[in-house]
């Protein structure tokens, strides 16, 4: 009797895996179990909570709208628009009116970047408001041949000297020749709306109390529609492809449509869920091997997503947005980025895989982890390639590239105020990925390549290749073998008697990055011999315990002396050999925007990161 051949379980099994997880749209990247329902909590800074139209802090985009990205500044909540950031006075949901007012005009009229206040008419109405327009002009010739009241004049720092160079010019002001003149004679000027109830500013105390009563605006978001949204139980959103369009979430809602739908295709699919497995057995050799495989995988990450997914394009759009990859921004490893420009003049940042390796877990993985995300430290998505071994990234365009250009010491020179500031962007990042999500996300390659600043130096962490994503409540990450960076990797995570990585891995290069930052990694490496490799926290440590100079790390005042050594004495406490010694990325937080006088010096417990190449520092 010659018995029959039985078939391999695995790829029934595989099949029916399929079937299953497409039917009932298992979240297998999803952060939340139905992505849409943080669009109906409220996100909170201050005194305030907000919700639709605004996004940011822990709201994704998708829940709110283009022109409403909000972030938290210690307690105060400020709202992006067209580039400037206004800190928010008045929140009201029922009238939907917000009273803003500049932040860079808050304390200071006399601003290092001038920006006229402009705004999206057809997101935000003033006419029912009545306010005005205020002139700022800066840098004006002192051998004017008008004489202008000294009432109207600034006083701005220029160079350490307080100099009257500087004039407002009110509606009021009779003469209206005078701001005609002021345009000529006046290198630079700015537009500044004001409440009705400051028409008549006399003097400059006038302007400064005018501009922090900040002027009040009217959004307009389909506010019609979500109030429906509301009464059906909907949640108010956007479309992910098309963030200008609006989107009711949940029940009576556009997804609970889909929902109901979706109830209807699973019974079906039960039905032919047979026949499908036959086709997954034959086709089982085919698909487990080669780009196909990762092609299956993308095809259920888009599915599972919906119209959350980021946008994907065809590789002929890529090539048509770089104009045939012309300007190459930055490449490393496998990987090239070319500069490109979507159909609607953004400017995008394009990262394009030139080999391909594995079955693209690792891609699949990047764009799973950054899609979830929305965060003002957080390089954006917007939209990525998947087809064979073609495989790329559009992120959002940044002028200013990576931070390590400015650490190579060719020139390229940061202030250690924004040092400092980026420090604590980055960390503000590594918090919202560490805290800011039902799913904590580990980034495992945190590093200055992978910190992209935008036009005014605000930090945004980049590719998300290696990162991990595990539970809250869970401390160790499971990894497969080194993972990061040599230099910036953390012991636990090739040397497995430490414990095992974890969030606090992101901590310790962190740590190291910031430490680079501070100059110390060049200043050790010139005192190295031929004979002796002294590790460079060792010295830094040194340093900061005993109060040494730094004049060798370009510090030369004493303002910038407290701000190298916190940022110092913070990076110490980060790359403790220890995980449990190193604080959470929130305590860095606390402890860069705190006193110096508030910090300890850290034990001297440090173990060697695997050696790298020198890169250089900016002092």
């Amino acid at each position: 009797m010659k018995l029959k051949p039985r078939l391999d379980p695995s790829p029934a099994i595989f099949s029916i895996t399929v079937v299953l997880a497409t039917i009932i749209r298992f979240p297998v990247f999803w952060c939340q179990e139905t992505p849409y329902d943080i669009c109906s909590q409220s996100d909170s800074c201050g005194n305030f909570e907000f919700g639709y139209p605004f996004w940011g802090l822990n709201r994704p985009y998708y829940c709110g709208r283009l022109g409403f990205h909000l972030t938290c500044q210690l307690t105060v909540p400020e709202l992006i628009i067209e580039s400037v950031n206004y800190r928010v006075l008045v929140y009201n949901s029922r009238t939907h009116t917000i009273t803003v007012a500049r932040s860079d005009l808050w304390s200071n009229i006399c601003p290092q970047y001038l920006h006229n206040t402009t705004y999206n008419s057809t997101l935000f109405n003033s006419d029912n408001f009545g306010q005005v327009n205020v002139s700022l002009y800066y840098r004006c010739q002192e051998n004017t041949s008008v004489t202008m009241d000294a009432n109207y004049r600034l006083s701005c720092d220029v160079n350490g000297s307080r100099r009257n160079d500087s004039y407002f010019s009110p509606n009021s002001l009779s003469v209206t020749n005078i701001s005609s003149f002021l345009m000529v004679q006046c290198n630079n000027s700015i537009t500044v709306p004001v409440g009705g109830a400051y028409y008549d500013i006399a003097s400059e105390s006038d302007l400064r109390y005018a501009l922090q009563e900040g002027f009040r605006l009217e959004w307009m978001a389909n506010n019609d529609e979500c109030d429906r949204c509301i009464k059906s139980n909907g949640r108010c959103g956007s479309n992910a492809t098309s963030p200008e369009q609006f989107v009711c979430y949940g029940s009576g809602g556009v997804d609970a449509k889909s929902s109901s739908l979706g109830i209807v295709l699973a019974s079906f699919g039960a039905a032919i869920a047979v026949v499908v497995v036959g086709f997954g057995i034959f086709f089982w050799k085919k698909r487990r091997e080669g780009p196909e495989g990762a092609n299956d995988q993308i095809e259920i990450f888009i599915k599972n997503y919906g119209s959350l997914a980021p946008k994907r394009y065809k590789f002929s759009e890529i090539k048509k947005m770089t104009n045939s990859f012309q300007e190459k921004l930055g490449n490393g490893g496998y990987v090239s980025v070319y500069k490109g420009q979507l159909p609607d003049g953004h400017l995008v940042a394009v990262k394009l895989l030139s080999e391909v390796t594995g079955n693209g877990e690792d891609f699949i993985n990047e764009v799973a982890s950054i899609s979830r995300t929305s965060h003002v430290n957080i390089v954006t998505l917007l939209g990525f390639c998947f087809k064979g071994k073609k495989r790329a990234l559009l992120y959002e365009y940044m002028p200013n590239g990576s931070l390590d250009k400015f650490l190579r010491g060719d020139g390229l020179r940061l202030d250690w105020s924004t040092l400092l500031q980026i420090a604590k962007g980055i960390a503000r990042g590594l918090e919202y990925l560490h805290k800011g999500c039902n799913t904590r996300i580990v980034h495992f390659d945190i590093k200055p390549h992978n910190i992209l600043l935008d036009e005014e130096f605000v930090p945004k962490i980049a590719d998300f290749g290696l990162a991990k994503l595990c539970k809250k409540k869970e401390s160790i990450v499971s990894v497969m073998g080194a993972r990061g960076t040599a230099g910036y990797m953390a012991p636990e995570v090739f040397i497995s008697s430490l414990g095992g990585a974890s969030h606090k891995s992101d901590v310790y290069s962190y740590g190291m990055m910031i430490l680079e930052m501070t100059g110390a990694r060049k200043h050790t490496n010139a005192r190295r011999t031929s004979t002796s490799e002294e590790y460079f926290p060792d010295w830094i440590y040194k340093q900061v315990e005993v109060g040494g100079n730094l004049g060798d790390n370009g510090v030369t005042t004493e303002v910038e002396d407290e701000l190298a050594r916190k940022m110092m004495m913070v990076s110490l406490w980060c790359i403790q050999s220890n995980p449990s010694d190193r604080p959470s990325i929130s305590k860095v937080v606390e402890m860069l925007e705190g006193s110096i006088e508030s910090l300890q010096v850290p034990p001297r417990r440090f173990e060697s990161s695997p050696s790298r190449p020198f890169q250089g520092t900016p002092s």
